[in-house]
């Protein structure tokens, strides 16, 4: 089928940006509009919504997980890199994200870890984390990378151990860029902050990185809380 349908029938209610009208696809965005928030629903509880603003939102982070090279091009998605999913608190990152592990192969399934457990892990165990997440980050027997969606980057704390303070997620994702860089390694992200606000906190070394590891998908300042 094709978007252009999808927008005759339905472009009044925002599913679908009036630019993606005329591309081919086999995916029925409308429906998996709808399908992602019954699962949100299912998941979170009836007073789960996707509203009208949300749904451009949701549309590129579909057409990435689905593979959908064609909306992909329109929407400005590259499909070799990871997801930077950036919004105020409430708007549905980590939902979303975790929404979205239904619609991928389970080699392209991403975990969930939220930055504050990551930082806490490293001062009890030390650097042998940031090798979990890094050089270690494998499927057993492979070389498949292993997907990680790090939530709430920026808001964990620098970690201390034996006296010396890291900064935890700045280590593991300067490991996960090389790897995206020799074994295609890709990783995702959550985040309140903007991108000054991550150069403060991580440097400018790591925001070049970013550069390079990311679609930025960014909710519209007008996105409604969700939890209420």
């Amino acid at each position: 089928m094709t978007t252009e349908n999808i927008n005759q029938d339905h472009q009044q209610d925002g599913s679908t940006p009036e630019r993606t009208r005329i591309t081919t696809t086999p995916y029925d965005y409308y429906t998996l509009l709808q399908d992602v928030e019954l699962r949100g629903k299912t998941i979170y509880g009836p007073r789960f919504t996707l509203h009208e603003e949300d749904r451009p939102v949701v549309l590129k982070l579909l057409c990435y997980f689905l593979q959908d090279e064609a909306i992909a091009q329109v929407e400005g998605i590259d499909l070799h890199k990871g997801i930077m999913l950036r919004g105020r608190v409430g708007c549905g990152k980590t939902s979303l994200m975790n929404i979205m592990r239904a619609y991928c192969p389970d080699s392209f399934k991403h975990t969930m870890m939220a930055c504050r457990t990551v930082s806490h892990t490293f001062t009890k165990k030390g650097p042998e984390v940031i090798d979990h997440f890094g050089r270690l980050s494998f499927f057993p027997y492979t070389s498949v990378p292993r997907i990680f969606c790090f939530d709430d980057l920026g808001l964990e704390s620098s970690a201390g151990y034996f006296g010396i303070t890291y900064n935890v997620m700045a280590e593991i994702l300067l490991s996960r860029y090389d790897l995206f860089v020799s074994h295609k390694m890709l990783t995702h992200v959550t985040t309140n902050l903007n991108s000054e606000e991550l150069e403060g906190i991580y440097g400018n070394r790591i925001r070049s990185r970013m550069r390079g590891m990311f679609n930025v998908i960014t909710f519209n300042n007008t996105s409604q809380d969700k939890r209420v």
